[in-house]
Formats: structure tokens, C-alpha cells, sequence
């Protein structure tokens, strides 16, 4: 009897709400009326929900909200109409920005401090530190990075240097990197990336990989991350088998240029609402370390090889990935929460990019016989 009670109080409850909110049962409220509602009701709700919430009154076109977008909100579940209602809404938000909150902890003020450094809308980077809670970490870069200066202090113990380890006799007969003769096993085409011609070239790509792709993948994600690294790493192989078919390869640089890459190009784009801290600094010597880098890898490929006749590492793998960055990955990393199914440009680039590797694939089967290519000896 009681819970018979309690079903008819609460359908009361229910029809009093719905005939002061929604007299129509529409399943709808306007604008106005979530607007009196947060006014009235605002005060407990956590701040940055609260100026999300009133970006989304001001912005929804039709004049009316949706309770399940509330509830989605209110549970950290954005559903793809409420997504589409922020990113088709007004991005003006009221109140002060998240650059202004005080008395935050080393971690959140770590949270604030990437979400400035990759998000360029204020109601973005509001919800991503909002949202963000270090579960899982960023696994993908701190773990490649690890897994390459292992590979390389092992090496340099098996060499007995550290620095051009690549004029070792020895450094090519690893099962890591890419050497045209070896083409036929195809993980040579990822796992070079666990070696490095020395210490210098291994501090700088760890430098960039570790100031742009951990922030990037705390924002964006393991899968994103890893997706636009690994299509850089492939491509920068596959491009020296077709362009620089003679040379080996070595070097996490196709997929740190396709990271660093993508990344400056999202700033340029979207320079006026980039609000970290000296981003033209930030932004040149990103440039000057990938120069000097490059410039490096350049000058290295045209010296006199060290085992003749094998030709020192190409450096067109920088230049694979470089182009990944801009196509590919700029796509991935322009909206940190649209989903990269929901993105006609990402699949008209991400086929572009198959094409070019079955391309690369069948170039590899047989246009080195075809036009007799004298190959360097096996390692």
C-alpha cells in the first residue's frame, strides 16, 4: 500500500512539474525558462557546468532545450545533439575565464595550463579541465618514449658509443630499422623508430615528442595521438622506399614531425584564440629545433657513408611526416571532442593516405626489380 502510495505521489509530482515547465509535453523547455531556472536553482552547480550551461541557452538556434541534454551534461555525458548545440552555438561565455580561477591545485593548474596550450575556445578548454581526470594518463608517449631510450642506452652499451652510433659496423644489423635489402620484413617499417643515430639525435626528438605529444594526448587522447604518430612513422618509411630507395632508415622523426607538425598548423589557424603564453616564441623554436634537426638528418645522409657501400640514413622521413601532420593529423587534432567518425574530411584524408601506402606497397613489390636498382649488401 505504501509503495502504491508512493508511485501515485510521484506521478503527481511529475504532472505538477511538467504542467509549470512543459504545458505542451514537448519534452522541451525554452531558452527563457532555463535561463530563470539557473538563475534560481544556479548557486549549488559547479561553475564551469553552469557557464557551459548558459553558452548552450544562448546559443541553441531554436530557442528550446532538451532535459536529457541536462541530464547528459550534469552525468559528464555529452550526447551528439548537445555537441552540436555548443559547437553551433555562441562560444562568447559569461562570468570570468578559466585563466582567472583562483586557488587551484598543482594539477589542476597543470590541467589549465595544457588546455590553454592546445584547446583555442575558452567553452573547450572550460570543459576539457572540467572533464579531465587523468584516467587513463598519457600512457601512448611517456610509453614509446621509454620503450626508445631503452632500445638506445642498450645499443650504446652493445656499441660502446653514444654519440653517431650509426657509424658502428654493427648498428644496422639490429632487427630494428627500415634497410631496402631487408624490405620484405615488414615491421622494419615501424620498428625503426626505436633507433637513433646518436644522443643527439635522440634529445631532440624525445624533446619535441615529450613537450608537444603529452600535452596533445592529455587533451585528445591515446588513440588520436597514436593514430596520427603511427601514420607519420609509416609514411616517412614508405616515402624513403619510393623516393631515397637505396637508404636505410632510422628514428622516431616521421612520427614527432607529424605530431609537431599538426600541432603548429592548429595554432596558425586558429592564432587569435590561442591564448598560451608566448606562443610566437613557443611557435619558433619549435621551428628552429625541427631546422636544426632536419638540417642535421640532411647533412648526415650526404656525408661520406661510414660502411660503404650502404648509404648513411635518409632524412625524407621527416618530410613524410611533416605531410601526415598537415593532412591527416591537423583533421584528428582540430576539434578535441568531435568524434573522428562524425568527419568527412578525416576519412576523404585518412583514404588519401591508404592509397599512398597500398601505392608504397606495390612500389616496394616491384618497382625496385623494374628498374634494377642497385642495392646496397644486406647488414
Amino acid at each position: 500500500m505504501w509503495l502504491h502510495h508512493d508511485k501515485m505521489s510521484t506521478t503527481m509530482l511529475d504532472r505538477l512539474i511538467q504542467e509549470k515547465y512543459d504545458p505542451d509535453n514537448s519534452g522541451f523547455i525554452s531558452t527563457e525558462r532555463f535561463r530563470d531556472l539557473l538563475a534560481t536553482h544556479g548557486s549549488e552547480l559547479d561553475p564551469h557546468k553552469l557557464e557551459v550551461l548558459l553558452a548552450l541557452a544562448d546559443g541553441n538556434a531554436d530557442g528550446k532545450i532538451c532535459y536529457q541534454d541536462f541530464v547528459n551534461l550534469m552525468s559528464n555525458k555529452r550526447s551528439n545533439s548537445f555537441r552540436r548545440a555548443i559547437l553551433q552555438g555562441s562560444r562568447q561565455l559569461k562570468g570570468c575565464s578559466l585563466r582567472d580561477e583562483v586557488g587551484l591545485g598543482v594539477s589542476q593548474r597543470l590541467v589549465r595550463h595544457v588546455a590553454y596550450e592546445t584547446l583555442p575556445r575558452e567553452v573547450d578548454r572550460k570543459w576539457y579541465f572540467d572533464s579531465y581526470t587523468y584516467c587513463p594518463p598519457p600512457w601512448f608517449i611517456l610509453a614509446i618514449t621509454i620503450a626508445e631510450v631503452a632500445v638506445f642506452i642498450y645499443y650504446g652499451f652493445r656499441l660502446e658509443r653514444l654519440v653517431l652510433q650509426v657509424s658502428s659496423p654493427y648498428f644496422l644489423k639490429s632487427p630494428f630499422p627500415y634497410h631496402p635489402q631487408l624490405r620484405a620484413q615488414a615491421w622494419r617499417f615501424l620498428s625503426y623508430v626505436f633507433m637513433h643515430t646518436g644522443i643527439e639525435h635522440l634529445s631532440l626528438n624525445m624533446a619535441m615528442q615529450l613537450l608537444v605529444g603529452v600535452p596533445l594526448e592529455m587533451v585528445h587522447g591515446a588513440m588520436r595521438i597514436g593514430l596520427v604518430y603511427m601514420c607519420g612513422v609509416l609514411a616517412g618509411s614508405l616515402a624513403v622506399s619510393v623516393t631515397d630507395m637505396t637508404a636505410p632508415v632510422v628514428g622516431s622523426s616521421g612520427g614527432v614531425y607529424a605530431l609537431v607538425s599538426a600541432h603548429l598548423a592548429n595554432v596558425v589557424m586558429n592564432w587569435s584564440g590561442m591564448k598560451c603564453q608566448f606562443k610566437l616564441f613557443r611557435m619558433a623554436m619549435a621551428l628552429v629545433c625541427m631546422s636544426v634537426e632536419f638540417g642535421r638528418a640532411v647533412w648526415l645522409r650526404f656525408c661520406p657513408p661510414a660502411f660503404p657501400p650502404c648509404p648513411n640514413p635518409s632524412f625524407v622521413a621527416h618530410l613524410g611526416g611533416v605531410l601526415v601532420g598537415l593532412t591527416l593529423g591537423v583533421v584528428v587534432l582540430q576539434n578535441f571532442e568531435q568524434r573522428l567518425q562524425e568527419q568527412s574530411l578525416f576519412w576523404i584524408f585518412f583514404c588519401v593516405y591508404t592509397v599512398f601506402v597500398l601505392c608504397a606497397v606495390f612500389w616496394n613489390i616491384f618497382a625496385y626489380s623494374l628498374l634494377d636498382v642497385r642495392l646496397p649488401p644486406p647488414p
